[in-house]
């Protein structure tokens, strides 16, 4: 029989050997996510189309999600800081240094530059931009300097924050082209249809770069609530479950 104090002992490794393991457990993963992206995020009911994927995805190993909301260009400093333990993305930065373990995209973002159809416009090159107002989201001229920095130069580029207002600019005629994710565009237009008068014009969307999807990568600071996200999210898209849920937002 063993003397009570090595067993103590034994149960006392036992339990540290737990705790090591720590995130092979059910875990509270604080997130930093930007502030109010529609259909991707919407704080005031912690809900969205990469809100959702993200819960869910870690819910299917056992975690729950607890988003923290930060303009935009702070998401990745709150990771520097170790004041959340997960973001949405790095933006751009490489936190590798900042102890980053990056996890498989679960939301892309595709942007385009979108024309009323009536219109007939080609956009194939930056050329093509030649004469022709733009509005976009707040920062696309940084992110895509080659293809906006002439008609900034020109006074035709204009930067507006309510993604809202570039649909009804564009409809209204206002601007020739709208620069904007495909899903955000789509989820006003639906949105100003349920909420308002608002008869969507038909459009043409232009593609006009490739999207990387390792842009769009969460990163993590625990190695193994990285791979129960991945491992979830696999399980996500091969569900079905994935899909409907960005169906759940951007159809009527």
């Amino acid at each position: 029989m063993k003397h009570p104090i090595a067993c103590l002992a034994h149960l006392s490794l036992f339990c540290l050997l737990l705790l090591g393991s720590g995130s092979s457990m059910a875990a509270s993963v604080v997130m930093a996510f930007g502030e109010k992206i529609p259909p991707f995020s919407f704080p005031e009911s912690d809900s969205g189309v990469e809100l959702d994927v993200i819960g869910e995805a870690l819910a299917l190993r056992g975690h729950t999600l607890e988003p923290r909301y930060f303009p935009l260009a702070r998401v990745p400093l709150a990771f520097r800081r170790g004041e959340v333990d997960a973001a949405m993305t790095d933006l751009g930065q490489d936190l590798s240094d900042a102890g980053a373990l990056y996890g498989n995209p679960a939301v892309i973002y595709h942007n385009v530059f979108v024309s009323l159809k009536g219109r007939h416009l080609e956009i194939k090159t930056p050329k093509d931009l030649k004469g022709l107002s733009v509005v976009a989201f707040q920062g696309a001229a940084q992110r895509y300097p080659e293809w906006l920095d002439a008609s900034q130069k020109d006074g035709l580029y204009f930067e507006q924050n309510n993604q809202q207002l570039q649909v009804l600019g564009l409809n209204k005629g206002r601007y020739d082209l709208v620069l904007s994710d495909t899903s955000i565009f789509r989820y006003f237009e639906l949105y100003l249809e349920r909420t308002s008068l608002f008869k969507a014009k038909n459009t043409e969307m232009h593609q006009f770069i490739e999207e990387d999807p390792q842009n769009y990568r969460p990163v993590f600071h625990d190695p193994q609530i990285r791979d129960d996200f991945n491992a979830g999210l696999e399980e996500l898209k091969a569900s079905g479950r994935y899909q409907a849920i960005y169906d759940h937002y951007l159809t009527q």
